[in-house]
């Protein structure tokens, strides 16, 4: 084989797991296999769930028939759109508030992850940012493409399966400098499925003001962890409105709320404190000039429907009787599981599983009993032992729990 002729400097990286066991799956012809893997929401029959507000916005989006619906949006992407992605809590001074807020349109939140990074890494130049342990794993690509050295923060206690909020409090405490960025799940964290609870994140505020850190916010799942998008901004707006000297940033995605996952809709949204509302504008320009460089403007179908619904009283409201029976069937799949476990006196605690809440749970299972789960049951989760709950139903929990099991058992 001769010798290839290339000026490339490029080395084998490891394929994406998640995508990677998406698609063993789906080659997989055993007719009991059970997609436990990607974060998607499915019906109690497996299947996908196009939001019945979904489908009501897309049948207006064509009776109104915009000739401009395929014609490029502004650079920061569809404005009034971008002024719905914040929302309101109905507090006064919203006005004031709002003049805190830049926002651009992005590709998913993936995307708002990814321009906010780099925003920073050119602008602010953090010397470090901490990633929770464990993390959805593409915080980590996302920061090391931009360039920004990268250190973890305590937060899953593996011992008694909770989230592990004196180790994050410490390490933060101890070891955090002026001037890092702290990367935070605004619920329903994933992979673990565990969020502090009011209090805990009243003292995670404090201790970012107080250590001047700056927070960085990843909203995936708003909607998804109690079934009201209120309730899931709780932290968000509490640092927001409670520490206006703070600056911050939002990283915002529909994809699950919505779902939209092909249609890669987001926003990002940097917020500035209150003495420097000036550099709202500045802002946006200089974030305009990476989407520039990158993909000039966001998708447009997809957020010409979110836009649809968050501006119509009567649509929104849809919206959240559909985010209500896509949690609720979740946290039944929770209990279902738990229930199964416990009746099979399966080794160990399960608690947890419905102590969690959001799409997935961290199981407590090693990766020798995921592979055992997918090699002699073909249930497919990650090696982490997350499982996304909504792949569960009426129809295949027992079969799951009696595989955790057997191959618990078998092991012991």
């Amino acid at each position: 084989m001769s010798k290839i002729d290339t000026r490339l400097n490029v080395s084998p990286v490891p394929p994406d797991e998640i995508f990677a066991l998406n698609g063993a799956y789906a080659v997989d012809p055993h007719p009991q296999k059970v997609s436990l893997g990607v974060g998607v929401y499915r019906t109690d029959d497996g299947k996908p769930w196009p939001l019945p507000v979904v489908q009501k916005a897309e049948k207006e989006l064509v009776v109104d028939d915009d000739l401009f619906r395929h014609e490029y949006t502004a650079i920061e992407g569809d404005v009034p759109f971008l002024r719905n992605c914040a929302g309101s809590d109905g507090k006064q001074g919203e006005e004031e508030a709002k003049a805190r807020i830049g926002s651009v349109q992005t590709v998913a939140g993936t995307g708002a992850n990814h321009l906010g990074a780099l925003f920073l890494a050119h602008h602010m130049k953090p010397p470090t940012v901490w990633l929770s342990n464990p993390s959805w794993a593409n915080h980590q690509t996302i920061w090391e493409l931009a360039g920004v050295p990268r250190k973890t923060y305590p937060y899953y206690h593996a011992a008694t399966r909770s989230f592990d909020f004196e180790g994050m409090m410490s390490s933060l405490e101890s070891e955090a400098q002026e001037g890092d960025v702290v990367l935070l799940h605004a619920c329903a964290h994933n992979p673990t499925g565990l969020d502090p609870n009011k209090e805990q994140w009243v003292a995670i505020a404090d201790l970012c003001e107080r250590k001047k850190l700056f927070p960085f916010f990843d909203s995936a799942y708003q909607g998804f962890a109690s079934g009201s998008v209120e309730e899931d901004a709780w932290a968000v707006r509490y640092f927001f409105n409670n520490k206006p000297d703070m600056e911050m940033c939002v990283a915002q995605s529909f994809s699950k709320n919505f779902g939209l996952y092909g249609q890669r809709v987001g926003a990002f949204h940097y917020c500035t404190n209150r003495a420097s509302t000036t550099l709202r504008d500045i802002v946006v320009n200089n974030l305009c000039h990476l989407i520039r460089g990158e993909f000039s403007m966001g998708p447009r179908v997809g957020c010409s429907i979110v836009k649809k619904v968050l501006t119509s009283e009567e649509l929104t409201a849809d919206w959240h009787q559909d985010l209500q029976v896509m949690s609720s069937r979740i946290k039944t799949m929770r209990k279902a599981l738990y229930n199964e476990l416990v009746r099979l006196q399966t080794p160990g605690t399960w608690e947890h599983i419905i102590q969690q809440n959001g799409m997935f749970s961290y199981t407590g299972l090693t990766p020798k009993q995921v592979y055992a789960l997918k090699d002699k049951y073909h249930i497919y989760l990650l090696k982490s032992g997350r499982a996304s709950i909504s792949g569960l139903s009426q129809k295949n929990v027992a079969y799951v729990a009696q595989a955790i099991d057997d191959v618990i058992r078998n092991e012991n």
